[in-house]
């Protein structure tokens, strides 16, 4: 119990030496993350749930050469693939904003240190530091949030194209 108290006064210190920006990049990371995980749960089961009412439905057609056949198979692969890129250009956002979210706690913690100096005649050291602190820790969160989410939809390309592939050969004349 002593262990979980400790980790979480060290996330406070850690968040209270960031400053507010740091709280809004938090955030960003979980919503982010949240929809990545989401998106990695989907790819890996509920995909195969929710294509087999279209697949049994493209079956269910006898005649795979007529228009009307050819407008159906146009609709259910519509479907399947607004479901495939459900909620991606959201986590691509997500990534851009992060930097940009760590570039904003730059700047207010730079401007922090900008008004020790003018308050204090030239600043003291530690007040210039906590500033500086402000500054970088997130500029820091930032980059990080953004590498994570990155990779992670380099991942969800990568399942997202398999499963454009994969349901061309599903639904088929």
């Amino acid at each position: 119990m002593y262990a979980i108290f400790e980790a979480f006064d060290s996330l406070n210190d850690f968040m209270s030496a960031g400053g507010m920006v740091l709280w809004l990049i938090a955030f960003l990371a979980l919503f982010m993350w949240a929809l990545i995980l989401e998106r990695i749960w989907y790819f890996n089961s509920g995909h195969k749930e929710f294509m087999k009412p279209l697949v049994k439905q493209w079956n269910g057609i006898s005649d795979h050469s007529s228009w009307k056949a050819s407008q159906i198979k146009d609709k259910l692969r519509s479907e399947a693939k607004e479901e495939i890129n459900k909620h991606m250009s959201l986590i691509q956002t997500c990534v851009a904003l992060a930097p940009l979210f760590g570039l904003l706690g730059t700047v207010t913690g730079m401007i922090e240190v900008f008004q020790v100096m003018a308050f204090t005649g030239g600043g003291d050291a530690r007040s210039m530091a906590g500033g500086v602190s402000k500054a970088t820790l997130p500029t820091m969160a930032g980059m990080t949030t953004a590498l994570s989410g990155v990779f992670a939809t380099i991942y969800l390309n990568a399942a997202k194209n398999n499963e454009e592939i994969h349901l061309k050969e599903l639904i088929k004349n």
